[in-house]
């Protein structure tokens, strides 16, 4: 579900780099490659990486995928064709049940989903301030 999200961003991304600044490189003998590394994603690295760990913080938060995929098992599995555990299906799972210390379980776990998004989208923005300053500085 990530790979998508990310690819869109990315690209998006590259094509907002100033076509001066890919031309700028060309012109003083940079070949197309290394124009793309030295000049172009540099300037666009801030905005990507804020697009990944956004990405990936969507992605923590969606239920509906995993309640199809992940065939909603309570325990941890290390193998791709059997079920597995995600904290979202475990917080639906607990919400819907008719015992209050499980409620009280899905309410931690709502708060611990709500925190990791939160903890996700500072990270990108610190992230992206330390990035544009690296590359503003040179």
């Amino acid at each position: 579900m990530m790979i998508p999200i990310i690819t869109r961003t990315t690209e998006e991304l590259l094509r907002l780099v100033p076509m001066a600044m890919r031309e700028g490189a060309l012109a003083l003998g940079a070949t197309r490659g290394r124009a793309v590394f030295t000049v172009v994603l540099p300037a666009a690295l801030p905005g990507i990486l804020t697009g990944v760990i956004l990405a990936l913080a969507r992605i923590a938060g969606e239920t509906a995928p995993l309640l199809f995929t992940a065939l909603n098992n309570q325990f941890w599995s290390t193998s791709l064709t059997q079920p597995i555990a995600s904290l979202t299906v475990q917080v639906y799972a607990f919400a819907i049940s008719p015992y209050d210390d499980w409620h009280r379980q899905a309410w931690a776990g709502a708060l611990v989903l709500v925190s990791l998004v939160t903890i996700c989208s500072l990270l990108a923005r610190l992230a992206t301030r330390r990035l544009e300053r690296m590359h503003v500085g040179r």
